[in-house]
C-alpha cells in the first residue's frame, strides 16, 4: 500500500475530526460527510443509509443523488444491493452494480449511469446501523486500499452515531439510547419490578476516535499490551496449576495478547489515522462479526476470548471501568449478557431484576434468581448494547417482557399491575397460617423449593409447611474449589436450625447437564440434559457422593433427617445409592457420631422409565417426589430449554394427566408418600389439577404458596376431578379449557 495513500486516508480522517467539532444540527453534519467522502475519493456519489428501524433502511444523505430522494427512499433488510450488505454485514464491490445478483433501481434517487459501487456496512460491535455506499460512473472494482478507507470512515460514522452526533433536527437519526425499547425475551422467573439499568459490564465508550499523532498512538497501543500482557501472565501465575482446563482458557487468553497479526493490524490503522481506541474496537467489531457467522463452538469460544481481551484492552486506554465504579442506583435492574451463580450472590438481594440477552431456563444462575426471589427475563436479545447505566427500566417476569426508557401509557399500566400484585399479596398474607384446606375437605401439604441459607426466611413468611426440596449444588457451583466436608456439614446444620423443626428434604448433587462445576472439568455431550448428570454422576465418583452423605449425616445433629437422589432411572441404581448410605451411617455410627432420629431415604421420578419400576422399588423407598420439570421435558421429548418446543406442550395434557394418575395409583397401593416438585407445583390452576388427581403435598418457590394456597381453599377437588374426567371422555387433548371456565363460575 503507498504512503500517499496512507497519507490521503489521515487527511480524510482530519477533515471528519473537523465537521465532529463543529456545532452543526445532525443533518448538516451527514451533509457535510457525504460532500467529503466524495471529494476525497473523487468519486460523483456518496451515500448514507441508516436503520430507521430494525428492518427498514432510509437514504439519510447523499452527495450525487437526488437531494429529493433524502429520508424518502427507503428498503427493506436484504432488498437489493444496499440492504444485502446491510443484512449480511459484508462488503459488496462491484464495477457492473445493475447486473450484480440482488440489484434494485431506485429512479427517485436518479441514480442511473453510475455502473461502479461499494457498499460498507456500518455497525459497532456486532450492531448494525447502516451502510455507507460510493459509486461512481467509471466501469471499475474499488481498490483494496479505497475499500479499507470506506471501512476505516464507517466505523467513525459508528462511533459518532453512538455519541449522538447525528441528531438535532427532525430529519435527521433519532437519539440514540433515549428513546422507549421494548425487548421480548423468556420468563426464566415471574414477578414485576421497577428500577434503573446497572449494567454487569459497562460498555466503554470511545469518544477519541481519530488520532493527531500515529507516533503518540503507537506508543499508547504499546503501553496499554505491555499492560495486559502483564495482567494475563499474573492470572496465569495464581492460576491453580494441575487444573489443565482452567490453564488451557488462560494460555490461549496469552496467545491472542502477544498475537502478532492482532498488533500488525491495529498498527496499521493507527498509521492511517485512527487513534489507538479506535484501532483496538476495529478489531473487536470485526471478531463481533464473525462470531454470529461461526457454527464450530471452540472458535467461537476464541472470538469470545478475542472479544473480552479487547474490552480489557478498551478500559487500559479510555481508563473507563479500572478506578472507582459509578455508584450502583439504589434499585438496580442487573443487565447482562450471561452471569454466573457466583456473580450473581455476589449482588445478593440489592437487585430488584435481572434482564440476561443468554442464559437458560435450567441454568444454575437462574436457580439463584428464584432462590432470591428476583424476577428474571432472559434471551433479550441486544439489551447491552441498548442499555446504559441509570436508563430507567421496567421488568415483567411473568410476560418475558422488559420495557426499556418507558413511555408514561407503559409506566402508569405497569404500575397498575403491581398495585394488584401488592393486593394479591395482603391477601395472601391473611391465609398465611392457615391450612391449605380444600372445600371438599382434603388439606395439601405445601412446602417450598431452596437452595441457599438466604432461602430460610422465606419459610417463615410464605406460611410453607417445610422445605420440599433443598439443592444442595449451590454450594458447589459458587465456590472456585470443591468445599470441605466440615463446611457443608456446618451449612447443612445451619438449615435445619433455619427450618425450626420443619421437614427439609435435601437433594443429593445435581450437577452435570448444564449445571458444571468450574473446578471439574466439563465433558462433551450431545445431549447433556440426558447425560452422565446426577445420581450417575454421584455412583461413578462415591468419593464425592459419600463425603456429602456424611455431611448431612453430621448436620442433622440427631435430629430427623430427609434425602433424596435425583435423576433415579431404575431401581438399581437408588439400590447402589442407598448402599451408599448405609455405609456412611455405619462408618460415622463406628466414629462416634450421634445418628439421626430417623432416616427417609427417597428418591426423584423425573424419568418416565421410574414410573414402570418393579413394586418393590415403591416399596423401598420411603417417598417418591415427581420431578415435573425433567419428567414433563422427557415425556414429550420437548427439551425445555428450546423455545420452538417447549412452550408447544402443556402440563394439562389429558396424557400427561393420565401418566402422571397412573403413578398416584401406584403409590397409594404401596403406601408410598408422593409429592411434586417443579414449576407446575407453583401455578394455581396446575396446582389445582394435580390436587384433583389425587398428589397431596406440592414443593415450589416461596411465592407461590400464597397463590396454592388461595385457590386450593376455594376448590372443590372431586367437582374439579369430575371435570378432568369428563374431558378425557370428550377426547379433549388438554384439559385447560374446561378447567379454566370451571374456575372462571366457581371463583
Amino acid at each position: 500500500m503507498s504512503q500517499d495513500f496512507q497519507t490521503d486516508s489521515r487527511q480524510m480522517l482530519g477533515r471528519l475530526r473537523g465537521v465532529m467539532a463543529q456545532d452543526a444540527a445532525g443533518q448538516a453534519r451527514l451533509d457535510q460527510i457525504t460532500h467529503l467522502i466524495a471529494e476525497e475519493m473523487r468519486i460523483e456519489v456518496c451515500s448514507i443509509y441508516l436503520f430507521r428501524d430494525e428492518d427498514m433502511l432510509e437514504l439519510c444523505a447523499t452527495e450525487g443523488l437526488n437531494p429529493e430522494a433524502v429520508h424518502q427512499t427507503r428498503m427493506r433488510l436484504g432488498e437489493g444491493l444496499v440492504g444485502r450488505v446491510a443484512r449480511t454485514g459484508q462488503v459488496i464491490n462491484t464495477d457492473d452494480a445493475p447486473n450484480t445478483p440482488g440489484f434494485r433501481f431506485m429512479p427517485e434517487t436518479g441514480e442511473e449511469g453510475y455502473s461502479s459501487f461499494m457498499g460498507v456496512p456500518i455497525q459497532r460491535l456486532g450492531e448494525k446501523l447502516g451502510v455507507l455506499v460510493v459509486q461512481s460512473k467509471d466501469a471499475r472494482s474499488f481498490s483494496e486500499e479505497e475499500v479499507y478507507a470506506v471501512e476505516v470512515v464507517a466505523m467513525v460514522l459508528a462511533e459518532m452515531t453512538e455519541l449522538g452526533a447525528f441528531i438535532g433536527d427532525g430529519a435527521a437519526m433519532k437519539a440514540r439510547h433515549q428513546h422507549p425499547v421494548q425487548f421480548r425475551g423468556t420468563t426464566a422467573q415471574e414477578g414485576a419490578a421497577r428500577g434503573h439499568v446497572w449494567l454487569h459490564e459497562p460498555r466503554v465508550i470511545v469518544t477519541n476516535l481519530i488520532g493527531e499523532d500515529p507516533v503518540r498512538e503507537l506508543e499508547r497501543l504499546n503501553e496499554a499490551v505491555d499492560e495486559l500482557r502483564v495482567g494475563v501472565d499474573r492470572m496465569l501465575t495464581s492460576a491453580r496449576f494441575g487444573d489443565k482446563e482452567q490453564l488451557e482458557v488462560l494460555e490461549a487468553y496469552r496467545m491472542f495478547a502477544n498475537s502478532k497479526g492482532w498488533m500488525r493490524r491495529m498498527e496499521e490503522d493507527i498509521n492511517r489515522g485512527l487513534s489507538a481506541e479506535a484501532a483496538v474496537e476495529k478489531e473487536q467489531s470485526t471478531a463481533r462479526a464473525r462470531l454470529g457467522q461461526v457454527a464450530d463452538a471452540y472458535l467461537r469460544d476464541r472470538l469470545h476470548d478475542l472479544d473480552d481481551l479487547s474490552n480489557r484492552m478498551l478500559r487500559i486506554l479510555t481508563g473507563q471501568g479500572t478506578g472507582t465504579a459509578a455508584e450502583m442506583p439504589s434499585d438496580p435492574i442487573l443487565i447482562a449478557r450471561n452471569i454466573g451463580p457466583a456473580e450473581l450472590l455476589d449482588y445478593g438481594r440489592s437487585l430488584k431484576g435481572i434482564v440476561l440477552e443468554e442464559g437458560a431456563v435450567g441454568s444454575h444462575a437462574t436457580i439463584v434468581a428464584r432462590a432470591l426471589a428476583i424476577p428474571l427475563v432472559i434471551h433479550a436479545k441486544n439489551i447491552t448494547t441498548e442499555a446504559m447505566n441509570g436508563d430507567p427500566i421496567l421488568v415483567d417476569g411473568d410476560q418475558g417482557v422488559a420495557h426499556l426508557r418507558p413511555g408514561e401509557t407503559v409506566i402508569a399500566a405497569f404500575r397498575d399491575k403491581m398495585a394488584m400484585q401488592a393486593k394479591a399479596q395482603e391477601r395472601y398474607a391473611s391465609i398465611r397460617d392457615k391450612p391449605a384446606t380444600t372445600l371438599c375437605g382434603r388439606t395439601l401439604s405445601l412446602t417450598m423449593n431452596a437452595g441457599l441459607m438466604a432461602d430460610l426466611p422465606s419459610l417463615e413468611g410464605s406460611g410453607a409447611d417445610g422445605v420440599g426440596l433443598f439443592r444442595t449444588e449451590l454450594q458447589f457451583l459458587v465456590r472456585s474449589k470443591m468445599p470441605k466436608r466440615a463446611e457443608l456439614s456446618e451449612l447443612y446444620s445451619r438449615v435445619m436450625d433455619a427450618a425450626k423443626g420443619r421437614d427439609v428434604v435435601f437433594r443429593t448433587l445435581d450437577i452435570g447437564s448444564d449445571k458444571v462445576l468450574p473446578y471439574m472439568k466439563p465433558t462433551d455431550e450431545p445431549n447433556p440434559a440426558m447425560g452422565w448428570r446426577a445420581i450417575r454422576v454421584g455412583l461413578d465418583k462415591p468419593g464425592v457422593m459419600r463425603m456429602q452423605l456424611q455431611a448431612l449425616i453430621r448436620g442433622a445433629k440427631g435430629r430427623p433427617l430427609s434425602v433424596m437422589f435425583p435423576f433415579v432411572a431404575q431401581r438399581e441404581e437408588f439400590n447402589a445409592g442407598r448402599a451408599e448410605l448405609n455405609k456412611a451411617l455405619e462408618r460415622e455410627r463406628i466414629l462416634g457420631h450421634p445418628l439421626p432420629a430417623t432416616m427417609r431415604l427417597g428418591a426423584m421420578l423425573e424419568t418416565p422409565s421410574l414410573a414402570y419400576a418393579a413394586d418393590q422399588f415403591y416399596r423401598d423407598v420411603d417417598f417418591l417426589s415427581i420431578g415435573g420439570n425433567d419428567l414433563k421435558q422427557f415425556f414429550f421429548a420437548a427439551d425445555r430449554e428450546n423455545e420452538r418446543v417447549r412452550r408447544r406442550y402443556d402440563t394439562l395434557n389429558i396424557s400427561f394427566l393420565t401418566f402422571l394418575q397412573g403413578i398416584v395409583e401406584r403409590c397409594m397401593a404401596t403406601d408410598t408418600p408422593l409429592s411434586f416438585c417443579g414449576e407446575d407445583a407453583g401455578r394455581p390452576v396446575e396446582a389445582a389439577c394435580l390436587a384433583a388427581i389425587g398428589i397431596r403435598s406440592l414443593s415450589m418457590r416461596p411465592a407461590s404458596i400464597g397463590p396454592v394456597k388461595s385457590i386450593l381453599r376455594r376448590t372443590d377437588l372431586d367437582e374439579l376431578r369430575s371435570v378432568i374426567d369428563e374431558a378425557g371422555r370428550r377426547g379433549d387433548q388438554s384439559v385447560r379449557p374446561c378447567v379454566m371456565d370451571y374456575l372462571r363460575e366457581k371463583l
